[in-house]
């Protein structure tokens, strides 16, 4: 809310090239000058926007509520031979900026190439033309106008103009003209989400027709069995999911990490729902960095789902080291964003880029996972190996193993794991396109109801084909399903980074190693934590499964 002629403050963000949009700099790291009016409020920014990147400065231009400004000059550049250079490599890389009036973004280009591809222009005219609804501000646009060829020596003075106009639009909409509803609900979209809710209600069908005939079979075949002698049952011909009932519960090798990635997935799919759940109720993607803070926020809040999950199972595997086990599970993702972020800052310091990480911002980062995710982890891990650390198995582990026997190639774990991701990211896939433009590109994400939809999909369908690959592992006599379901599942993630190929080289045109090294760095962190989730989901889905399945068969 303004009063009539106060202060309106023009916040410069930042700069950089079109086509990489992560690779920004600071407004003013170009020759820019700025108005003569310093006096103004401090900003303060929050992690979220701290990590996105934002550098929020004072233009210095004097802009009050309501109040008209004729062409006015705020300042002169003289084009020395370094500033020359700058702005010449600025126009031919197409340089665009972006600023801020009451939070909301305005996006203007630094100059253009005339058609002969020889001279160089610079926009030094700035058209604010601002739309108000009571005492609101609801509306900026930016036209750039009055081109000036570069050459070295000259002096460029820069304008501006600011033009006050009514608008009907409601405060609470001023946000919609920057989304992309013919894009982002287009007919692809809404054929996408019935493709997989079709997939979805065929998988099902599928899983459920074939396990309740195939079960049944066995069942009888199984019950049949327990009627003969012992001299006919040797004679038999003895084979199936049955015979591993001894070593089906066995622990999963490497106990440690395979309980630390179940309960990181746990947290996972919990921060997720939440995330989406926010963004839906609250309209996040209106507010600078505000999805990012509130996902650090709730990673933090709900870091006990790690320690009860993750603690709970590894306890009922019989793990005795649970602290090291605790300490994995707390540090396993955060560890994973560190050492990517603190990576990609090394380049994003040489670049002197604004995507460059603050140490404020580090230590806060830090602080927050030895003093908040760590108890926390630490808290629901007791409380996981107190309240669901009994072993429960529906059967007895033999005290030696059994051996594995000989299958065909088609059957072994590694082949199931690989094939195990490709209908999930089939149900997927239409839906990762238009995360990554709006990621990637400048559109800005906000059907997050079909993201909810597709979140749903996903679980439902990589739970199902883990059922049914887990079955015919176990139907060969392979007891190892605990990292087979896992890795099936999580070989989706797989499946969504060499998309990520694709969608770089043939849907972007993205250059320079910064913006090359932060695009497959971050997509490499994102399929982390996907390939953890569905790995978790699948693994949670066929452990129900095998649970059920061997108690209610009859077992000596």
């Amino acid at each position: 809310m303004y009063e009539d002629k106060e202060e309106v403050v023009l916040w410069m963000n930042t700069v950089g090239p079109y086509h990489n949009r992560q690779e920004t700099y600071g407004y003013f790291s170009l020759p820019f000058c700025r108005g003569d009016k310093t006096t103004i409020s401090h900003y303060h920014e929050t992690i979220g926007e701290a990590l996105q990147g934002t550098e929020l400065e004072f233009s210095g231009l004097d802009i009050d509520f309501k109040i008209d400004a004729a062409q006015t000059k705020y300042c002169e550049v003289e084009l020395t031979e370094d500033s020359y250079r700058a702005f010449l490599y600025a126009v031919k890389n197409h340089y665009w900026y972006q600023m801020y009036i009451d939070d909301l973004p305005i996006w203007g280009i630094v100059g253009e190439i005339d058609e002969t591809g020889q001279d160089y222009y610079i926009w030094t005219h700035k058209k604010l033309d601002i739309g108000f609804n009571n005492n609101q501000i609801v509306d900026v646009n930016l036209t750039s106008e009055v081109k000036v060829k570069l050459e070295k020596g000259i002096k460029i003075p820069f304008t501006y103009t600011v033009q006050w106009k009514k608008s009907n639009v409601p405060y609470k909409k001023r946000f919609d003209k920057y989304l992309d509803p013919n894009f982002f609900q287009h007919r692809i979209h809404w054929f996408s989400i019935f493709n997989s809710f079709m997939m979805v209600i065929f998988l099902v069908g599928l899983v459920s027709m074939i396990l309740m005939r195939t079960l049944r079979k066995d069942y009888a075949r199984y019950s049949k069995d327990d009627d003969l002698d012992d001299m006919e049952r040797d004679l038999g011909d003895e084979y199936g999911w049955k015979q591993v009932h001894g070593d089906v519960f066995r622990p999963a090798s490497y106990p440690i990490l395979f309980s630390s990635l179940i309960g990181t997935g746990y947290h996972i799919v919990v921060v997720s729902m939440c995330v989406i759940l926010f963004s839906i109720w609250g309209h996040l993607y209106t507010d600078r960095g505000s999805i990012l803070s509130t996902a650090i926020f709730v990673y933090a809040a709900t870091a006990p789902v790690n320690g009860y999950f993750g603690g709970g199972l590894y306890s009922r595997m019989g793990g005795k080291i649970w602290i090291k086990q605790m300490l994995v599970s707390a540090f396993l993702v955060p560890s994973a964003v560190c050492g990517t972020a603190f990576f990609i800052n090394f380049i994003a310091i040489y670049y002197h880029a604004s995507r460059a990480i603050p140490f404020g911002t580090m230590v806060a980062v830090s602080s927050i996972c030895l003093f908040i995710i760590l108890p926390l982890t630490l808290v629901g891990t007791i409380l996981g190996r107190a309240l669901s650390g009994q072993p429960n198995f529906p059967c007895r582990v033999n005290a030696v193993p059994r051996p594995i026997p000989e299958k065909k190639w088609f059957m072994e774990p590694g082949v199931i794991v690989m094939l195990g991701g490709v209908l999930p990211f089939g149900s997927i896939f239409i839906e990762m396109y238009f995360i990554f433009t709006s990621f990637w590109a400048y559109k800005i994400y906000y059907v997050f109801g079909f993201m909810l939809l597709v979140f749903i999909i996903l679980a439902i369908v990589t739970i199902c084909v883990t059922i049914v690959c887990t079955y015919f592992l176990l139907n060969a006599e392979d007891y190892r399903w605990q990292w087979t379901s896992f890795l099936a599942a999580a070989s989706t993630a797989f499946y969504v980074y060499l998309y990520s190929f694709y969608y770089f080289f043939f849907k972007t045109k993205m250059y320079g190693l910064f913006q090359t090294t932060f695009y497959f760095g971050y997509m490499a962190l994102f399929s982390l934590a996907l390939g953890i989730m569905c790995g978790t989901l699948g693994y949670v889905g066929t452990s129900a499964f095998v649970r059920k399945i061997y108690s209610t068969v009859k077992i000596d």
